[in-house]
């Protein structure tokens, strides 16, 4: 519910105070400020203009997630996947993403991924015909071992980027 306030007489275009339920409020335009007046203490905080909000100053919603604090999540949060193509040489860019689909459709080699962030995580899940399907370096698999990409099978490399040059990485081969 809004409250209503009244412009008071003797108002300036550059001052102007209002009375209402929140007590009396001077807003100087010229300095984009308000001090509240509530009879025995006053106090003055920057005025934020109804344009601001969603542009310059985050309006409020109890559902946005903070990058920079610790959360505990109440519901399931999904990133969708992002369609890799199929070619030669796939080079995946791990801004797009952190889940990836790709169809094979030629012998091919997954190349070192661009935009690599130590401590992204994810999938790429593999659909295989009849093709084999080499890593670049950055790809670590335990034992020092690449996998064989099972042909006419749906695979998934699993993986965890440790830093700018290296991914580790873990095949689970055959789900079909």
């Amino acid at each position: 519910m809004a409250t209503q306030v009244q412009q008071r007489r003797g108002s300036t275009a550059e001052h102007s105070t209002f009375t209402g339920a929140v007590g009396e409020i001077t807003v100087d335009t010229t300095k984009d400020t308000a001090v509240v007046h509530d009879g025995s203490t006053a106090g003055g905080f920057p005025l934020v203009k109804e344009a601001a909000i969603g542009v310059s100053v985050q309006g409020y919603d109890a559902d946005t997630a903070k990058t920079d604090v610790v959360q505990s999540f109440t519901a399931a949060q999904r990133g969708s996947s992002t369609t890799l193509t199929s070619g030669a040489t796939i080079t995946p860019d791990f801004a797009d993403g952190n889940n990836f689909d790709l169809t094979l459709g030629v012998n091919a080699t997954l190349a070192n991924p661009s935009n690599l962030t130590a401590g992204q995580s994810g999938v790429i899940v593999i659909t295989n015909g009849a093709f084999t399907l080499a890593f670049g370096s950055y790809w670590k698999f335990p034992g020092g071992t690449v996998p064989t990409i099972t042909q006419s099978a749906v695979s998934v490399i699993a993986y965890y980027v440790e830093s700018a040059t290296r991914i580790t990485a873990q095949a689970i081969l055959n789900v079909s």
